[in-house]
């Protein structure tokens, strides 16, 4: 019985409302998000009968993009482009921390140079997979590597803002303003197709930037000014948060300890770096800190972007680093693997 892969996937959607559940009794911060995720990556390391369904994590991930989009409002895209020389920052802090990664991933975790490169660029796990699977380098321990900077990103801040009590009050937030189900339903038509779009183009993250953006435009614009409900955007966190933890497998720690030992070296040092500059950028700028941190963070989209939106610290300028740096990422990784580091290769 437990074979059937739409009873594996009843039995996950349960363990991840358990799991959201649990989390929201004890208190963890972003217990939509995390509840999930460690529930159900716990009983599958432990080969338990459950999976994830794909098509809801895209929901989750549309979720995410319209109410993210629903900060953009008129004077929020002004403060943005205040800011575009950090942004710009963000953008080669990532290209650094890639390039100490890539030289502890060689030397600490033994992988080959291209194996290492792919692992340590801070983009999207299934866009440096598919890099690194065109330049011949190992698709599973990059996967690998992505799954557990994230997971060690989006555990590790979190609770390391709540014992901070980095809670904030952005006054961007939406709170005030109610839910229009007329301009709702507007939006999420146009937010749909351009999901579709996205993905019909191959762009990166093709739900969180399509809806994202489609509602961005309708915002700034102010074409169609409304909220969305707190439940929906918990249904998006647990949706997403249940399909992280899927990822995870009862050889997962098993397979080259060495190389995913170095990756968890890597996370470490890559948020305390993250730290120190975004320390040093506060002194500079009129951001706080907590948003810069959570803006240079070196997680994904959807997971700092949740973060900012649950702890209200910064949404706009969070998903901006975010998006830009990304979007950064995933155009000059391959650029630069085939045309500094191949060459090296062959050396």
């Amino acid at each position: 019985m437990f074979s059937h892969i739409v009873v594996q996937r009843a039995l996950g959607g349960l363990t991840a409302l358990l799991g959201a559940w649990l989390a929201v009794s004890i208190g963890i911060p972003l217990p939509w998000l995390l509840g999930p995720l460690f529930t159900v990556a716990l009983l599958r390391l432990f080969s338990a009968p459950i999976a994830a369904y794909r098509p809801l994590r895209n929901v989750g991930q549309w979720i995410i993009g319209v109410s993210l989009g629903l900060y953009f409002s008129p004077q929020i895209t002004t403060l943005i482009f205040q800011h575009w020389l950090w942004l710009v920052l963000g953008m080669f802090m990532s290209l650094i921390l890639a390039v100490i990664g890539t030289y502890l991933l060689v030397y600490l975790g033994r992988a080959d140079l291209k194996t290492a490169w792919f692992s340590s660029a801070i983009g999207g796990a299934s866009e440096m997979s598919i890099l690194a699977e065109r330049y011949g380098a190992r698709v599973d321990l990059v996967a690998s590597a992505h799954s557990l900077r994230v997971l060690a990103v989006v555990t590790i801040i979190p609770f390391g803002f709540e014992w901070a009590g980095f809670i904030g009050s952005d006054k961007s937030t939406l709170t005030q303003v109610q839910v229009d189900h007329s301009d709702l339903l507007i939006i999420g038509i146009i937010a749909t197709i351009a999901g579709g779009i996205f993905r019909r183009f191959k762009v990166s993250s093709a739900w969180v930037l399509g809806p994202l953006c489609a509602t961005a435009v309708l915002t700034v614009n102010e074409l169609a000014i409304t909220s969305i409900p707190d439940w929906v955007v918990n249904m998006g966190q647990l949706f997403i948060g249940w399909a992280l933890g899927d990822r995870y497998r009862p050889a997962f720690f098993k397979a080259a300890p060495r190389f995913l030992s170095a990756v968890v070296v890597y996370s470490l040092l890559a948020i305390a770096l993250v730290a120190l500059v975004g320390a040093g950028v506060a002194t500079q700028s009129s951001l706080t800190l907590p948003t810069l941190w959570l803006g240079l963070a070196p997680g994904g989209l959807a997971e700092m972007a949740i973060t900012a939106k649950v702890l209200m610290l910064g949404v706009p300028m969070v998903t901006a680093f975010q998006v830009s740096r990304m979007a950064f990422v995933v155009m000059v990784t391959g650029w630069i693997y085939q045309h500094i580091l191949q060459p090296r290769e062959k050396i």
